[in-house]
């Protein structure tokens, strides 16, 4: 018997369903069979979600205590954002979590990813922690509680305390974010039992000490970035190590990285294997250091005398077993075989290559399905989160106050499509966290760049559901993507 492919199998069903309708032949039970057949179904207790970040949504960025981030800093400085525009009201979530929660218990989602403000609960970093602060997130937390929604936690989405001395660049740094991370858990864990510890070393380490794109809006040689890169990793390490320590219950501890995904140009073993090696060298700083607990050869030859400074137990801390690993996946980078010593070569992109608004996002939707397989066959964690995937769109409200986002659906369809491979095919993935809940403050983009399924007016502060958000519903009602 010929072997079907998953994808030959359902475009077979729907080719049999059409000759029937042609021929009125199956009933209208039949027929609800044949649609149901076509459904492409995730495991049982898939945990679908959504995301967001504290300086992204909160707003309230003077009140009960909170004092500044770097990000408060940098976005109030002339020319660093999208018409100088800050994160000082975004979302205002800060006073109506309870009808974001609402937002959420709406779609059916059964988790939430937010991160808290490092600033808000240490207002200096270290120190005496601000009761207001905690107190806050101890409201959340239980507002999702009782509607049923499971709290996972990001520790540090970049919105580093201004007050610590040297930011990044301090090793120092490092010791206050473990003891930061001890607090929340000493406080949250009886309630909370999944932790992040950070979110995409790369956006707060490079882009803000190397490019200067965001904050702190440095642009430092490359020896102090490698550093700054290791006391970042040192800091997820040492954070593991104090959430458990301190944690009122067994917490499941991870991190939220956006490794590069590199995805083979043809589906054959030797670019599948470009892909493997592309994988661990081009995210030898941060996943790679994390999971095997050193820098690679050739990530330290390429740096040279610039490479950073290990001091004994590092890397030790540094490799602390995991819970999970959580991947936020956007956009491909494409590999193929070749003789070099590195024995891949990453693709160019032609100028017509698509994108979605944002012109970084460009689109490929097995992305998904490669970071999973790429991260599971090279280091094998015991589970995976996708803890981001969305996309920007030029969403505009109708004369009836409808945003048909049908780009959006597009993009996440198509995902979730490749998702399901991965999940079909047996990698450990347990879950899926939509970016974003709501449109929200876009960093340097400032408010120029709408990630959300709800539409929010940002004079007005409403929400309103976008087409996305409807069939994002219907996606967790089914447990299935079509």
């Amino acid at each position: 018997m010929k072997n079907f492919t998953r994808r030959q199998f359902t475009t077979t069903l729907a080719g049999t369903a059409a000759a029937a309708i042609a021929s009125s032949s199956f009933s209208r039970v039949a027929l609800a069979q044949m649609a149901s057949a076509s459904l492409l179904r995730f495991p049982p207790n898939f945990l679908w979600g959504c995301a967001t970040a504290s300086y992204q949504i909160e707003g309230a960025v003077h009140e009960d205590g909170r004092k500044p981030s770097v990000w408060d800093t940098f976005s109030h400085t002339p020319g660093k954002t999208f018409q100088g525009e800050t994160g000082d009201v975004a979302d205002n979530s800060y006073h109506l979590y309870k009808e974001d929660v609402q937002l959420l218990k709406n779609l059916g989602v059964t988790g939430y990813r937010f991160s808290i403000s490092w600033s808000r609960v240490f207002p200096d970093g270290t120190g005496q922690p601000n009761e207001k602060g905690i107190a806050y997130y101890q409201r959340v937390v239980d507002e999702l509680l009782k509607n049923n929604i499971a709290p996972y936690i990001t520790l540090f989405h970049w919105d580093l305390p201004q007050a610590l001395p040297g930011g990044w660049q301090s090793r120092d740094t490092a010791k206050a974010f473990a003891d930061y991370a001890g607090y929340i858990s000493r406080q949250l864990s009886d309630r909370v039992t999944h932790f992040f510890t950070t979110n995409e070393f790369v956006c707060f380490t490079d882009l803000g000490y190397k490019t200067g794109r965001f904050a702190p809006g440095m642009k430092l040689p490359a020896a102090e970035v490698n550093q700054i890169r290791h006391h970042a990793i040192l800091a997820h390490g040492m954070a593991v190590q104090a959430i458990r320590a301190n944690a009122k219950a067994t917490p499941q501890v991870g991190l939220a990285e956006n490794a590069t995904v590199f995805v083979p140009v043809i589906e054959s073993k030797e670019h599948i294997e470009a892909a493997r090696r592309a994988t661990r060298e081009g995210n030898a700083p941060f996943l790679t250091a994390v999971m095997e607990g050193k820098y690679t050869d050739g990530y330290l030859h390429h740096a040279g005398a610039n490479a950073p400074k290990v001091e004994p137990g590092d890397m030790e801390i540094i490799s602390t077993p995991l819970d999970f690993v959580g991947l936020n996946v956007y956009t491909p980078e494409y590999v193929r075989a070749d003789s070099s010593p590195a024995g891949y070569a990453v693709e160019q992109r032609q100028t017509s290559y698509p994108h979605m608004f944002s012109d970084w996002l460009y689109i490929g939707p097995e992305v998904i399905y490669w970071a999973v397989r790429n991260v599971s066959d090279i280091w094998k964690p015991k589970a995976l989160y996708i803890t981001e995937n969305g996309c920007s769109a030029d969403d505009v409200v109708t004369s009836d106050g409808r945003v048909e986002d049908t780009d959006r659906v597009m993009y996440l369809r198509n995902h979730l499509t490749h998702l399901h491979r991965a999940a079909s095919e047996g990698y450990p993935i347990k879950g899926y966290f939509l970016w974003s809940l709501m449109d929200n403050y876009e960093w340097a983009d400032g408010y120029s760049k709408r990630f959300g399924i709800h539409y929010v007016d940002f004079k007005t502060q409403q929400r309103t559901p976008k087409l996305s958000a409807e069939w994002y519903r219907e996606v967790i009602s089914r447990n299935a993507v079509e």
